[in-house]
């Protein structure tokens, strides 16, 4: 179709009554040319004979109407000044037409034979304003065994935390009804004026809370999770097959950075669709080596260097990480999920530095809605001195846009506006004084479990603790971290097991990693990790009781651990002990 000349279209719409089959009982098809310019005044809805308007008469004369903002007619047969019928074929079909048409609008106005818009109202209630407890019992039973377990067990999983009501309300929101894939201001749906809006106001608050300058910094509040940010990072600034290059998983890295297991196996996506090389820590004091990892990078060259992990105790030298991704000539990239809300609070090294991309989870101890999030440069690049970052060249980053469609449509589709509304809340208590004493609590409480495993003769990796989470090597005990897990969970203590530099951690890891983040959300101080600690020391004498008396073999093992005397008594101490503090959103 030439647009440029509308006039000369050919197009038509063919408009047809769906009344009576009757052969005086018609309304003509007429050709309607589909005009796609209307600034003319034959646009106006003309006026009958006798200067009538069309709605005083509307079932009279032509009928203009607009469809998709161009003007249309449908030809009507005039009806006869004397009502005359008979045989004067179309003169004669007014009347039968019109009462073909009259129905339809009866209806579309809640008129005539169907329900009535109240009968509708209560169909609508019936079905959407079910409570959980009765429109399925068997999912709200087995969420309130899983709400049972969270307020009697105490949690230890370094990378799992309480949210509160505000989150929760926020999560369980009409938001979620909403589609709006693309970025604030340019949508693929219409209807998102408030959703922009949401998303903006999380976008602002995100970069409050970690105290960065909009001018120099974006960030991207859509990813579903950390991984996928990865993942969304290196989709927008690499090609498939370049290199990354993080700390291996064994060593307390992530798999999202890259890993693949001693038989070669590719296990993340990172390692699929780019080619990966790990760096690890020292075996003999579990700390990153420097001098290594800049060996390594010289010998490979990555294009992203990534530092950041999921299980290592330590602070994190980003201004040595800084000058090791200028030498080799790579993007430098921090994964912070485990340490955001350190960074946040300011109680530990911040990436924001010295990197070029920050990713994080939002639900750790960021105490947040589970997501991803993507932290990006732009404007002027900066020169790098010494490590750190000064004053900016004529060159600018190029990675906002590349990051945002990494992120959609490349690996996602549209958002979930609720997961945004209920970080944009978690972002604004993140900015209070009252989650830095959280954090610094939470600092305190893994110092505290630190010092009384290690007074209890337990090994930890690193011999202790810089921020929120201890490494737990259970070896000396001769134990397993799986072992050890399956003991904890039969006395509602949730750890997780991890794998230590040096052992099969594929098979038999041969750690556990224990976080303070969520009982300090409930309020669990100093003392209380000393109580805690004595709770894991009585786990590992059952776990060693229960292997001499059943073996290995998990079947067997689990059958003993079943009706241990011990472990019951322990569990029961457990629940007693967790059953004291509050719960956030659901103590009332």
């Amino acid at each position: 179709m030439d647009l440029s000349r509308p006039a000369s279209s050919d197009l038509s719409l063919g408009l047809h009554s769906h009344g009576p089959s009757h052969a005086h009982a018609r309304v003509h098809a007429v050709a309607a040319p589909l005009r796609l310019f209307d600034d003319s005044e034959d646009a106006k809805p003309e006026r009958l004979e006798g200067g009538e308007a069309d709605e005083e008469r509307e079932d009279e004369g032509d009928q203009h109407f607009s469809l998709l903002g161009h003007s249309l007619c449908v030809k009507r047969p005039r009806r006869l000044v004397n009502g005359g019928g008979g045989g004067g074929g179309d003169t004669s079909s007014c009347s039968s037409s019109s009462a073909a048409l009259r129905p339809a609008k009866r209806h579309a106005t809640g008129e005539g034979s169907g329900p009535d818009l109240e009968t509708r109202r209560a169909a609508v209630r019936a079905w959407g304003n079910q409570p959980l407890a009765e429109a399925d019992p068997d999912v709200h039973a087995l969420m309130e065994r899983e709400l049972d377990r969270q307020v009697r067990g105490i949690e230890l999983i370094a990378s799992e935390n309480f949210v509160c009501r505000a989150v929760l309300d926020a999560l369980g929101s009409h938001l979620t009804n909403k589609y709006s894939e693309g970025l604030p201001g340019a949508r693929y749906y219409g209807g998102n004026q408030h959703i922009d809006a949401i998303e903006r106001l999380c976008h602002e608050r995100a970069l409050t809370a970690f105290g960065l300058d909009p001018a120099c910094w974006g960030v991207n509040v859509q990813p579903y999770s950390c991984t996928s940010a990865n993942l969304a990072v290196y989709t927008g600034l690499l090609q498939p097959n370049d290199r990354i290059m993080g700390l291996e998983p064994p060593s307390g890295g992530h798999v999202s950075h890259g890993y693949y297991t001693p038989s070669g196996k590719k296990v993340s996506g990172a390692s699929i669709f780019f080619e990966s090389l790990s760096y690890k820590v020292n075996p003999q004091t579990g700390y990153i080596d420097y001098d290594k990892v800049e060996e390594r990078a010289m010998d490979f060259h990555p294009k992203i260097l990534i530092c950041g992990g999921s299980s290592y105790p330590r602070e994190w030298d980003f201004a040595r990480m800084r000058l090791i991704a200028d030498k080799c000539g790579a993007v430098l990239m921090c994964d912070m999920a485990h340490i955001s809300g350190l960074v946040a609070a300011k109680e530990c090294r911040s990436p924001f530095d010295y990197c070029d991309v920050v990713t994080s989870t939002t639900h750790k101890n960021l105490r947040g809605p589970r997501g991803g999030i993507v932290f990006f440069r732009k404007g002027k690049k900066l020169r790098k001195r010494g490590g750190s970052f000064s004053q900016g060249d004529e060159s600018e980053y190029d990675f906002e846009d590349k990051i945002n469609f990494g992120v959609f449509p490349s690996m996602q589709g549209g958002p979930h506006n609720n997961h945004i509304a209920a970080l944009a809340i978690t972002l604004k208590q993140v900015a209070t004084p009252d989650y830095k004493a959280y954090i610094q609590q939470v600092k305190r409480n893994a110092q505290a479990l630190a010092s009384a495993l290690i007074r209890r003769k337990c090994r930890l990796v690193t011999g202790g603790t810089d921020n929120h989470l201890v490494l737990w090597d259970l070896r000396t005990l001769g134990l397993t971290g799986k072992i050890f897990e399956k003991v904890c969970e039969a006395c509602h203590i949730s750890i997780n097991k991890t794998p230590i530099y040096g052992d099969n951690g594929s098979i038999s890891p041969g750690g556990v990693r224990i976080g303070t983040p969520a009982m300090t959300t409930r309020g669990c101080l100093e003392d209380d990790f000393e109580t805690i600690a004595e709770f894991l020391i009585r786990a590992t004498q059952i776990a060693s009781n229960v292997l001499k008396e059943h073996g290995k073999q998990q079947k067997e093992f689990l059958r003993g651990l079943q009706n241990n005397k011990d472990g019951i008594e322990l569990r029961n101490q457990v629940e007693a002990f967790a059953s004291r503090f509050a719960m956030p959103g659901f103590d009332v």
